[in-house]
């Protein structure tokens, strides 16, 4: 994942985590202040009720002498009510407390915040209880809630737009740094010494110390370079100076058959040492990307002319070849390597099938990836030595010629043109190797 995606996630997880806290706390904190303000209201209205309390309203609250002994009042939509009561003699004074408890109001069942304030009047005592509705509150606190809600997730949604922009031209320079200077660059030689455009110190140095990386890579690998062409002139100009010589004493007829023999299994090692030399060469050179890509590669050419270039050791094998390609697949590449990965795999194919088995040349398309496998009915291998194959030196099979440099070449050729090498391969039953280009490498 991106790194502006995780910041633009994590981000939002933040703004969300505040929202909840926010929509959870802000009623609460709303309610407290109208709960306050409802007190208070309350105690206004007790000592304005007490303040005109008069002995005429008491008169008439006992002169009704009704027998709840209660004196009541309500609003028209039961918002509000007041009520007097008369306590017993021995009843406990408490003076004003607030309580929340529903009541019955003519029917009518109401949660209510109520006062309630004990008095003693010409020696007699009373509650004086005023209460008002809490259902508005309660739908008030809804309609902020959901209210807060909306107006909050606007808020998250516009500003994860906003974290997104920003981040993206936060983090432009990042991803240009990325883009020009390591995603493209294949090789020191071509990498871009232009310093980035960035208001970040940080981008400033990421990039100044890329450059000083690149800047000592391409030295190495000038030095490397410059090694295997010594190693090339150092190692191969005296292999053809002493092939050259044995070759020369050949001629000489005072020899008798055992020094030829000698001297013919020394001309034999001398090729062998060359082509060891010439291979590990090859794969030096194609690891350093000394190697121009820039040929248009057709598989269906490359495969025929292998077919007739090998016809020979197969017919000596009696080995029967099937080459069914069913879509063309043109792409970019060397066509010189390509053929060397291709000779490599089809050879391999020969040497280590059996007498009058088959060779099966395949291709397909699966998830945007072009598949093509060379399978063989040959010796196959077990799991541990098929991880082995493509290292250097390693031979699977020690009855046969080789250096077990071939598969190692066909590796490095494969990383080189970025395909992807899928093996599978049963003992006494044979074995398929599998190139896998993407899609976006075909040539339109």
């Amino acid at each position: 994942m991106k790194i502006k995606h995780q910041l633009s996630i994590f981000n939002a997880l933040t703004r969300l985590l505040v929202i909840l806290i926010l929509w959870l706390m802000l009623p609460v904190l709303i309610e407290k202040v109208v709960y306050k303000h409802i007190n208070k209201s309350l105690l206004e209205k007790k000592e304005k009720f007490i303040c005109n309390l008069d002995k005429q309203e008491i008169n008439d609250f006992i002169i009704r002498n009704d027998a709840t002994e209660t004196y009541s009042s309500f609003s028209t939509l039961h918002s509000e009510f007041l009520q007097l009561t008369r306590l017993p003699k021995k009843a406990l004074i408490h003076e004003t407390i607030f309580i929340t408890e529903p009541r019955i109001i003519e029917e009518e069942r109401n949660d209510y915040m109520i006062l309630q304030y004990d008095f003693i009047y010409e020696k007699k005592a009373y509650r004086l209880e005023i209460g008002n509705s809490l259902s508005e509150i309660k739908e008030l606190t809804f309609t902020i809630r959901f209210f807060i809600l909306i107006v909050l997730f606007i808020i998250l949604a516009v500003t994860f737009l906003m974290d997104t922009f920003y981040i993206e031209y936060l983090l432009k320079p990042f991803n240009k740094i990325i883009d020009t200077k390591i995603r493209r660059v294949n090789e020191p030689d071509t990498f871009d010494h232009t310093p980035i455009n960035s208001h970040s110190t940080d981008f400033q140095e990421l990039d100044a110390v890329l450059n000083q990386m690149m800047d000592r890579i391409s030295e190495l690998f000038n030095k490397e370079r410059q090694f295997i062409a010594n190693v090339s002139h150092e190692l191969l100009t005296p292999i053809a100076l002493l092939k050259n010589k044995f070759e020369n004493l050949l001629q000489n007829n005072s020899l008798d058959d055992n020094a030829i023999d000698k001297i013919a299994s020394s001309l034999k090692t001398l090729d062998m040492l060359k082509k060891v030399i010439n291979n590990l060469l090859l794969i030096s050179r194609i690891e350093n990307n000394q190697y121009e890509a820039n040929e248009t590669i057709d598989l269906k050419e490359l495969l025929n002319n292998l077919h007739e270039d090998l016809k020979d050791r197969m017919d000596e094998k009696g080995l029967t070849i099937s080459i069914n390609l069913q879509h063309n697949f043109p792409f970019i590449g060397n066509k010189t390597l390509i053929h060397i990965l291709l000779y490599n795999l089809m050879v391999n194919a020969v040497k280590y099938n059996r007498k009058n088995g088959n060779i099966t040349v395949s291709d397909r398309f699966l998830k945007e990836k072009y598949y093509l496998s060379i399978s063989d009915t040959g010796i196959g291998m077990n799991e541990s030595q098929a991880s082995q194959i493509f290292n250097r030196f390693t031979r699977i099979n020690s009855d046969q010629e080789g250096q077990g440099l071939g598969l190692a070449i066909v590796n490095s050729i494969a990383h080189f043109h970025h395909i992807d090498i899928e093996v599978t391969s049963v003992p006494n039953e044979g074995t398929t190797f599998t190139l896998l280009l993407s899609n976006s490498r075909k040539l339109n």
